[in-house]
């Protein structure tokens, strides 16, 4: 006889919203499981939170870890004791577990969630020394003409520039980008559209990849495509591919083993807050269902202003 666990899933329905996959799996957990009517009400709190903070109708196929994780540290800023923060990981562990045997989603992004630990560190964010050195060291690397160096270099200010997920900077079209205009037209979830700007530093290297490097890449693929940013071998570049570019660049200057493509986005939104910009602006650039998402970067700078102030003010 299969074990359940060695099922493999059926072929995905079309795209369905959170709230109605929620439904059905708070449905089969009373009437099948017949799990204890305190338990189904906790979970269902949590799917509503949880709808709440990702914003109504989204799609469940389009939630990513990123997005749980979130929401998770959202309930660590709110305060909530362990036990919770322990349920809202099994909530969420459980429904997208059912859902994916069910062929309802394409993957499971909640099958490596870790709960935070009260007191965790908020999202890791490098200071502008460190990304003025990390872009630097870049730009030497890719003033050697390796096609890959330079392609790593325009990469790297692009995520900073635009702080675009690592999805969206690999489905980027040449035709996309408007360097008249300096923006880029980004396709996020639920294949929203929105046009995020870019300054003259990731222009500059954004530039000389396409003019000079990518050609190069190019050839060497029989069907390399329009994606914008190109893997050494002509291909489009996959998020992997993206993750190990910033993790062997910003890593070392953070003094971390690994560091992912998202550090560059809570990095972008922290110093734009830092420098004055508006929440809401920020919200629309990193493309936030919510306002609430994007509020975690406000605790980050304050984090940063409250340090800076006791280290520095004689009566701090």
């Amino acid at each position: 006889m299969t074990s359940e666990a060695s099922v493999v899933p059926s072929s995905p329905r079309p795209p369905a919203a959170l709230d109605e996959v929620a439904r059905e799996w708070l449905v089969h957990l009373r009437d099948v499981r017949r799990l204890s009517p305190a338990t189904v009400r906790a979970y269902t709190q949590d799917m509503v939170d949880l709808s709440h903070h990702l914003g109504e109708h989204r799609s469940i196929d389009d939630i990513d870890t990123d997005d749980l994780r979130e929401w998770m540290w959202a309930a660590v800023q709110r305060g909530d004791a362990p036990a919770t923060l322990a349920r809202r990981r099994a909530t969420v562990r459980g429904l997208f577990s059912w859902a994916f045997e069910r062929g309802l989603v394409a993957r499971d992004p909640a099958a490596r969630l870790a709960a935070p630990a009260r007191g965790r560190t908020l999202p890791r964010v490098a200071t502008t020394t460190a990304v003025d050195q990390v872009l630097a060291a870049a730009a030497a690397r890719a003033a050697e003409r390796d096609p890959v160096a330079v392609r790593d270099h325009a990469l790297l200010e692009m995520l900073y520039a635009t702080g675009v997920r690592v999805s969206e900077l690999c489905a980027l079209r040449v035709t996309d980008i408007d360097r008249a205009r300096r923006t880029a037209r980004v396709r996020g979830k639920g294949d929203k559209e929105r046009v995020v700007p870019f300054g003259a530093p990731a222009d500059r290297a954004l530039g000389e990849y396409l003019d000079s490097a990518r050609p190069v890449l190019r050839a060497r693929s029989a069907d390399p495509g329009d994606r914008v940013f190109l893997g050494a071998r002509g291909g489009a570049l996959t998020p992997r591919g993206v993750y190990r570019v910033v993790s062997s660049a910003l890593a070392p200057a953070l003094g971390v083993e690994h560091v992912g493509p998202h550090t560059l986005r809570h990095t972008a939104a922290t110093h734009l807050l830092d420098g004055g910009a508006d929440l809401r602006a920020v919200q629309e650039l990193l493309g936030h269902a919510s306002l609430g998402t994007t509020q975690i970067y406000t605790h980050v700078s304050t984090e940063r202003l409250t340090a800076a102030y006791r280290q520095a003010h004689p009566r701090a």
